[in-house]
């Protein structure tokens, strides 16, 4: 006797994408996200932040599963929090980079793949539960569209508003190619003087010869 079986859709993996970017400038990090969230086909979300602090000058550019990726970043910035009101003095990326294995470990391996970290002192990309530090990086389904682009307009010793730019530019171009990138572009810059936050709303970002 065949069993009964479903619908197709339900036993399917659902599809989702992002376009994260984070990029060294003399001092500084600058990371940018779209604010999409979709499940295959739908979107689910127009506007969600995926620029999540781990602490005062450290953020986490989410990529994957949205909601499991969000609890670990929150695990982590209690986590982080707590370590620094006992000891004063944190020595941020070791202990950054030990709880991540942790939570690699323990939690599904996918989650914080491609993931980006940035922290005052440069960008830091998330791979098989290691970070490794990078100039600058993509990640996401957007990103595959954008790659010849950073290649090409990536210099070296680039300032702030130009990382910002830079930033900003990669975006559009991911969110008009990328159908599971789109809505607003989120901003964040950290320095010494400390961390800010912008919006850029769709009808501000800058356009391309095809748009």
């Amino acid at each position: 006797m065949l069993e009964e079986t479903g619908p197709e859709w339900l036993s399917e993996e659902v599809k989702t994408g992002t376009t994260i970017i984070a990029i060294e400038f003399d001092g500084g990090v600058v990371l940018g996200s779209d604010s999409r969230v979709s499940a295959g086909s739908s979107v689910v979300n127009r506007v969600m932040n995926k620029l999540s602090p781990l602490h005062d000058k450290i953020y986490c550019a989410l990529s994957g599963s949205a909601a499991d990726a969000q609890t670990i970043a929150e695990m982590v910035n209690y986590q982080l929090d707590v370590h620094s009101q006992k000891i004063h003095l944190i020595p941020f990326f070791l202990f950054l980079q030990s709880l991540h294995f942790i939570y690699y470990m323990s939690l599904n391996r996918h989650l914080f793949n491609g993931n980006l970290i940035g922290w005052q002192t440069g960008v830091f990309a998330t791979l098989n539960g290691l970070l490794t530090r990078q100039p600058f990086a993509v990640g996401g389904s957007g990103s595959s569209y954008v790659y010849g682009f950073v290649d090409a307009e990536y210099r070296k010793g680039m300032n702030k508003e130009e990382c910002q730019q830079f930033v900003v530019n990669t975006l559009s171009l991911a969110m008009n190619r990328d159908g599971s990138s789109g809505g607003v572009a989120y901003i964040v810059s950290i320095d010494e003087h400390g961390t800010e936050e912008k919006v850029i709303l769709g009808n501000d970002l800058p356009t391309f010869f095809d748009q």
